[in-house]
């Protein structure tokens, strides 16, 4: 029953692996493909995360701001007010379920303390360089936010919170790629 089991497990591995090439391959060829490897300068995306977010939002063009895609993507606060009263709470989970997944699953990351720039220069070298300030200046607000949040109101609803601010980098990096002037430098 274990040679059964462990078996069933070296197969899914493989399935795995064989998956992600197939996914890899479909990627090089499509006509996003700047805007996947742009989207991997931000740490915690990856290759699948960029694909589903590309996969799921299409045209970043049509977010004039980036509060609409945070919507979208289900990660805003929802709020009961009347009056002088606010009382927000829970994310609204009305937007989009797998784009609220990956963006949480990579805020995760920022946990980590943020790698010197210099570091972060040679990891990403041929990148533009506005991509690269950008990333590193999310990694350090990404770090400080969530420990910050992480003290205050706990490390779940921080994951969530740094997830929103994740999904504004995005945001700007998508807008900026989709800009055929910027995506050309």
């Amino acid at each position: 029953m274990l040679d059964d089991y462990r078996s069933a497990l070296w197969a899914a591995e493989e399935r795995l692996v064989y998956l992600e090439k197939q996914m890899s391959e479909a990627a090089r060829r499509r006509p996003q493909l700047a805007l996947l490897v742009a989207l991997q300068i931000l740490h915690g995306i990856g290759e699948l995360t960029s694909a589903t977010v590309v996969a799921e939002v299409g045209d970043f063009r049509r977010f004039a701001r980036a509060g609409g895609f945070m919507n979208f993507s289900g990660l805003t606060t929802s709020e009961h007010s009347s009056g002088e009263k606010q009382q927000r709470g829970p994310i609204t989970k009305t937007g989009n379920s797998n784009l609220r997944h990956v963006f949480i699953q990579a805020a995760h990351n920022a946990r980590h303390q943020p790698q010197p720039r210099a570091r972060l220069r040679q990891r990403y070298e041929g990148a533009p360089a506005d991509l690269v300030e950008m990333a590193a200046r999310a990694q350090e607000r990404l770090y400080h936010r969530y420990w910050h949040l992480a003290r205050r109101i706990g490390r779940e609803k921080a994951v969530v919170a740094v997830a929103r601010e994740l999904a504004g980098f995005v945001w700007a990096i998508g807008q900026r790629m989709s800009d055929p002037a910027q995506q050309a430098a």
